[in-house]
């Protein structure tokens, strides 16, 4: 569905004359500044350095970092979730479980174990919220990751309720080692290059940082106020 502006000449029209401009100006042109300082940052970092400043900025943002592989994954997630205290669970509805051979944890092991698990289904509608209310542990996975913040980026959709990664007690986000980026920088431009391409994105891009916690009361960090209490990154070696 494309969207369409209304009013915009009347609307930069009365900007232009608070200015004291007579007409909007036209045909211009983007500048080309000669130092740009957000590209600077990390830009010669390898994987291996994002993982470490990854890690480094965990310890701050006070969020578990653990990293793995994909031969390991199923055992990591199953032992990270127990210390957690189990379930409920609630996951995104997304390929990539099947991809990190994370099906059978979801759909075989946990269900026999008693463990509850429910996967995102937008037929359920208001049902998947009060799942999520219910649950203890949501699993999601990150599209880009900062590495200087320590921020997953996740692209909402249909089958990924944004409400996944923000009601349930403890965040769980798997962060596949590629998606590791420098900074906020680079996840706009590869935003910016999806919608140039033509690609769907998400009604809903998440930026999160760790789990929920606030600091505006009289300076003290108070974590838990409006989402999950514990949040932890998987990382997955899949470079």
């Amino acid at each position: 569905m494309t969207g369409s502006i209304q009013n915009r000449d009347a609307f930069l029209s009365k900007i232009a004359g608070r200015l004291g401009r007579t007409e909007v100006a036209k045909n211009i042109e983007r500048p080309t500044w000669n130092y740009q300082p957000q590209n600077e940052v990390l830009k010669d970092a390898n994987s291996n350095e994002l993982l470490e400043v990854l890690k480094n900025q965990c310890i701050n943002i006070h969020t578990d970092c653990i990293v793995t592989n994909r031969a390991d994954l199923v055992e990591t997630i199953k032992h990270l979730v127990s210390e957690y205290g189990g379930g409920p669970i609630i996951t995104w509805k997304d390929s990539r479980f099947d991809e990190y051979g994370l099906t059978p944890l979801l759909t075989e092991i946990w269900p026999e174990e008693n463990v509850a698990v429910h996967e995102w289904d937008y037929t359920r509608k208001e049902e998947n919220i009060h799942l999520a209310e219910k649950a203890n542990v949501g699993i999601t996975i990150s599209d880009i990751t900062l590495a200087e913040s320590g921020t997953a980026v996740l692209f909402s959709s249909k089958d990924k309720g944004r409400t996944v990664s923000f009601l349930p007690l403890k965040s769980v986000i798997i962060i596949p080692k590629s998606t590791i980026v420098p900074r906020m920088t680079q996840a706009a431009r590869i935003i910016r290059e999806k919608t140039k391409n033509g690609e769907h994105l998400a009604s809903c891009i998440n930026f999160i940082t760790g789990p929920s916690n606030s600091a505006d009361i009289e300076m003290n960090l108070v974590v838990g106020v409006h989402g999950p209490i514990n949040a932890a990154y998987v990382v997955v070696e899949d470079l």
